[in-house]
């Protein structure tokens, strides 16, 4: 038990004082920090489209498009902090909210969330969305101030119940006497407004601002400067700053990715006694970071979904081409032997273009001639994680 102590001791010792980082917070996907590198032209225009505010008459609604990690959030907040300074200055009363709804997912739970940050207390339980909207809007109403309300990831609460929150907050305004209220939706998936109520899409898309994703050398320009605030003066050079820059830029110019890659191969770096980051620990970083969303997803997918990955993995042992229709085969024989009904074929197949679509798997088109055209379905991830996951949630012993 002592020799257990003491080497619970050492290592505390040992990594108490990192040997790379100085401030590795500012790796971090939600540290905003004072410029934005390649941003230029999406911060000029949200802040002419929320900067009427400082006029004292509502900013349009604003819809933001972009793929994870090209800076929408970060952009966002950025340029509503900057307003909310301004507004000071000016003594124009301006107050933002940002709710990601992915966490709060549901009409309530926005709500409650747009209720805390004007300063009321909602209950967890107990009331109507009604009731919690009819206060909400009591107290913003209750001095003369515009409110901005940031909704992030806006797609999963309205494809989860629906949009009628936002046909009710986009109509805010009709209620409202002293306050006025701006929508600012943020969403990855560029065909999400297609799922909104034509009067909802209206009201919500009065503005728009679409992000491109970044460019291996605009990465490289964001990690540098995020690099010179987080690590030791020599802890990482050049050559490290460019890999996860060039492994990001395949991820569709994701910089959450990279900043990602940096921040964990860093930490390896740091558990290993090591004063320098290395090309090896970013490729160790990547591996580590595609286990960890891979395990994630998996483990959060529906049971069928499961059983698909189960049926791929199996005929993937074995050798065999991975068709659709060898997979639906495979996965129904499976879900019967669990004692589940098979869902239809065309089901599994848009089950399979889900998973194709989180990166787990591939599946490519081919065709073969007068014998028409089918998938060929591959993983995209460590069968060992996958199986691994599996046999965690009792779908494989």
């Amino acid at each position: 038990m002592g020799f257990l102590l003491n080497s619970i001791d050492s290592i505390f010792e040992r990594i108490a004082t990192s040997r790379v980082f100085t401030n590795k917070e500012v790796l971090r996907p939600d540290y905003i920090p004072e410029t934005l590198p390649h941003r230029e032209k999406e911060i000029e225009k949200e802040a002419l489209v929320l900067g009427t505010s400082l006029q004292g008459v509502r900013p349009s609604n604003l819809f933001i498009y972009g793929l994870t990690g090209t800076g929408k959030t970060a952009v966002t907040k950025y340029v509503l902090r900057k307003l909310g300074e301004k507004g000071s200055e000016k003594g124009v009363k301006i107050h933002w909210v940002y709710v990601n709804t992915r966490v709060d997912n549901t009409s309530y739970r926005v709500l409650s969330k747009i209720g805390e940050a004007i300063g009321i207390k909602i209950p967890f339980t107990g009331l109507s969305t009604a009731e919690v909207y009819r206060r909400v809007m009591g107290v913003i109403d209750s001095k003369p101030s515009i409110v901005v309300i940031v909704m992030d990831e806006i797609d999963y609460m309205v494809k989860r119940e629906g949009d009628e929150i936002l046909y009710r907050l986009t109509r805010a305004n009709e209620e409202l006497s002293r306050a006025k209220i701006s929508i600012v939706g943020i969403t990855n998936d560029i065909k999400f407004v297609e799922m909104l109520d034509p009067r909802v899409r209206s009201s919500l898309g009065e503005e728009e601002v679409v992000f491109p994703p970044y460019n291996a050398d605009q990465l490289r320009d964001i990690l540098k400067q995020r690099a010179r605030m987080a690590f030791k003066n020599g802890a990482v050079g050049e050559d490290v700053i460019s890999l996860c820059a060039a492994l990001a830029a395949r991820d569709h110019g994701d910089a959450r990715r990279a900043l990602d890659l940096l921040r964990v191969a860093g930490e390896i770096a740091d558990r290993e006694g090591s004063e320098r980051v290395t090309e090896d620990h970013v490729y160790r970083a990547r591996n580590e970071i595609e286990r960890d969303r891979a395990t994630e997803i998996i483990a959060t997918l529906p049971t069928h979904s499961k059983l698909i990955l189960y049926a791929l993995i199996k005929i993937s042992s074995e050798g065999r081409e991975a068709t659709t229709g060898e997979v639906y085969l495979a996965y129904r024989d499976i879900a019967r032997k669990y004692g589940l009904e098979p869902v239809t074929q065309r089901r599994a197949s848009d089950i399979i273009s889900e998973l194709d679509m989180v990166g787990i798997i591939s599946a490519i088109t081919i065709n073969r001639g007068r014998y028409g055209k089918t998938r060929i379905i591959r993983l995209q991830v460590n069968p060992e994680v996958i199986t691994e996951t599996l046999k965690q949630d009792g779908i494989l012993d």
